[in-house]
């Protein structure tokens, strides 16, 4: 199968060598990867360059946007860049992050799971991150049939029905939504074990603290099973203040009627798959 794979990176020097060289790795290469320099102010761009002349399938393009790293909004227009130099001549495409390290086996087996499961329409592995004594340990959600932004893998019939990536935080959750309203499946396969070189929103602005909130909001969770996510989740982070801040979130985004990311069939279908996922764990 072919495929292509696309990599924003925003000052990633100290990671996006081990990326590339783990890409380059790969038992099924891809047909080309497009590293999108997004404003680095380090030497981002001199690693990309470097693999320029390893590989004739690695491809560079700069581009400016802001210093600041929100997430979803950055990495989403970065990515959709990257889109852009692309041709629709693939039968699935990656959205790969910068500070990953995949096995080597990772898009042969994704192949395999895209072919010989027609139905499935986004599939991934599973994320690893070091603990405080230099050993890797699974860092996945509760729910683990989601696939983590960091390495996600759209078939493409699947991310033409979806109309691409949302650009706002929250991304990476409406788009499997979206993708299970159109009648696609989600694939998960723990045996894809994905190291991931920098904890998980390390570098997130602080002012992105709202945005989850706003997502719930945006994607017509409605109030009562914001509520109840958000409490799952500050439970799941140990961190109280993460409920307040979802609810924050939420409220400010209904106040300042906040453009919805999804229509409101789409909204009923969402809201009845998270009560039905919900009463499936309770039972």
């Amino acid at each position: 199968m072919d495929f292509y794979i696309v990599i924003p990176a925003h000052n990633e020097e100290a990671f996006l060598a081990d990326t590339l060289n783990s890409v380059l790795r790969q038992t099924l290469q891809p047909k080309k990867v497009i590293v999108v320099n997004d404003n680095s102010t380090d030497t981002t761009e001199a690693i990309i360059d470097e693999f320029l002349t390893l590989s004739p399938i690695i491809q560079k393009l700069n581009t400016t946007s802001s210093e600041a790293h929100m997430p979803g909004s950055k990495v989403i227009t970065a990515f959709g860049k990257g889109l852009q130099l692309l041709d629709e001549d693939y039968d699935f495409l990656v959205k790969l992050d910068a500070d990953i390290i995949l096995p080597d086996y990772y898009f042969e087996r994704i192949a395999y799971i895209f072919k010989g499961h027609p139905e499935v329409g986004i599939a991934g592995g599973f994320i690893y991150e070091k603990d405080s004594g230099g050993t890797w340990q699974l860092n996945h959600p509760m729910n683990k049939d989601h696939v983590r932004g960091a390495f996600k893998a759209y078939s493409k019939n699947c991310f033409k029905s979806i109309g691409g990536l949302k650009n706002a935080m929250g991304w990476d959750t409406v788009d499997e939504l979206l993708a299970q309203y159109h009648g696609f499946d989600i694939f998960t396969d723990d045996t894809l074990k994905v190291k991931h070189l920098r904890a998980t929103g390390a570098a997130y602005n602080k002012e992105a603290k709202l945005l989850q909130g706003e997502a719930m909001y945006r994607m017509r969770y409605g109030l009562t099973i914001t509520l109840i996510a958000s409490l799952k989740m500050a439970w799941k982070q140990k961190k109280g203040h993460a409920f307040l801040d979802n609810m924050e979130g939420y409220f400010v985004a209904e106040k300042a009627k906040k453009r919805f990311l999804t229509s409101k069939d789409q909204g009923k279908f969402i809201r009845k798959l998270r009560w039905k996922n919900m009463r499936r764990k309770l039972i």
